[in-house]
């Protein structure tokens, strides 16, 4: 009996982590489509993973900027990242708008729909520039640890850091301790994502039972082209960059991925995977820990590639619902206003509905047809928090690579757990 348990135990422990996670998530979608409602029964096991990784994620962004930021001693280097950092989030952006609006063209997802939508909508206010940067300065630290207001807290580490590395000798002692905690954080990542199969079965055990057949027909067009548009962003664009920039094999960076992009897709945000995703950078992809805790957390805060994807086509789609035909001019203005407003509005709660409204009131086009989506949200947010996670992650592959600090030896394994 005890030689069974062994074995079984040994089985369990050679599967790859991501095939884990996706059985889970394969068993938790089949349960949800059999128990219906009744399978929220088991919701309180995907609560219970997503707070254990809430839990963990602002002292593991902390300690983990921290540690990069002083492991990164050329104040010129650290510059240069933070500038191949944002100029490539930024160019992926534009992208995948770009073929958000192009699929909603030429697929034209709400062609032919008939949908109400009297549900009146108040969308959130977008904040205006000057707010916007006082609002990266935080006033007390420790209340933006408790609000968990990641752009503050980051502003605050990179500070922290950068003061860290200037006093020199003096500094060390701290940067021991915070590099000490760190690395109990990436510990304490890795047990809880032994639970992660267990509770990405409950999440989405819980959302399919939810959402049944009889809600999502009507609207299958929009879900599948939005689907379409985040597989080939990845495909196209992320692939592409890390081949014809990087000259890496597009194949090693999924496979490492995996991990990070399935529990993505379980928890819809990129904020709550983050601890995961610096796990695949560090250990699966070969990132150096300086780049991967500096790129990581900027980029869950920033990027916001697969909600400007998801901008493209909501925004024809709903246009096409109402019959109004938008100029050359309204493509190019979302194109604009959506690359713009991923950074403007990532440190601000709801900040994907606060885009749309934004982008919808600069082409005319009433806002309380956002209704229209509401119900199906959490079906689209969960894959355009995949495709931010990806991108995250492909960035840090690149930055990583033009400044040397990618370990090809271990991005070209083939074992990834």
């Amino acid at each position: 009996m005890n030689h069974t348990n062994a074995l079984s135990g040994s089985l369990w422990q050679r599967i790859p982590l991501w095939q884990k996670i996706f059985a889970g998530l394969a068993s938790g979608v089949l349960t949800g489509m059999l128990l219906g409602e009744e399978a929220s029964m088991f919701k309180p096991l995907g609560d219970i993973f997503i707070n254990a990784i809430m839990m963990v994620m602002v002292p593991l962004v902390f300690s983990s900027l921290v540690v990069g930021i002083t492991a990164i001693r050329d104040p010129q280097k650290m510059g240069r990242i933070g500038i191949k950092t944002v100029s490539l989030y930024l160019l992926t952006t534009a992208f995948a708008v770009s073929i958000g609006l192009l699929l909603a063209t030429v697929l034209r997802p709400g062609a032919g729909l008939e949908l109400s939508f009297d549900t009146p909508v108040n969308p959130a206010v977008a904040p205006g520039l000057i707010e916007l940067l006082v609002g990266l300065v935080p006033r007390n630290p420790i209340e933006a640890f408790a609000s968990g207001k990641t752009l503050q807290i980051i502003v605050f580490a990179v500070g922290l850091g950068i003061s860290l590395s200037l006093i020199g000798e003096k500094g060390q002692p701290v940067v021991r301790v915070f590099d000490s905690f760190a690395e109990g954080m990436y510990k304490l990542t890795g047990i809880i994502m032994a639970f992660a199969p267990f509770g990405v079965f409950g999440l989405i055990a819980h959302v399919s039972g939810q959402y049944g057949p009889e809600v999502l027909l009507p609207l299958v067009k929009l879900i599948g082209v939005t689907y379409l548009g985040c597989i080939l962003h990845v495909v196209i664009v992320y692939a592409g960059l890390l081949r014809v920039l990087g000259k890496l094999s597009p194949l090693r960076y999924l496979q490492g991925s995996l991990d990070a992009l399935v529990v993505g897709y379980s928890t819809a945000s990129s904020t709550a995977t983050l601890p995961v995703s610096l796990r695949c950078a560090r250990k699966n992809l070969g990132v150096s820990e300086g780049v991967a805790d500096f790129v990581l957390p900027v980029g869950a805060t920033i990027n916001m590639d697969g909600t400007a994807l998801y901008q493209g086509v909501v925004v024809l789609f709903i246009a096409q619902l109402l019959g109004v035909d938008l100029s050359l001019m309204d493509y190019g203005l979302i194109v604009v206003t959506a690359t713009l407003a991923s950074i403007g509005t990532a440190a601000v709660p709801g900040s994907g509905l606060i885009m749309l409204s934004i982008i919808m009131a600069q082409v005319g086009l009433p806002l309380e047809a956002i209704a229209v989506v509401a119900g199906i949200d959490r079906i689209l947010d969960m894959a355009r928090t995949s495709v931010n996670i990806a991108g995250d992650l492909m960035v840090t592959v690149l930055v990583g690579k033009s400044e040397g600090e990618l370990n090809d030896k271990i991005f070209n394994s083939p074992s990834k757990s």
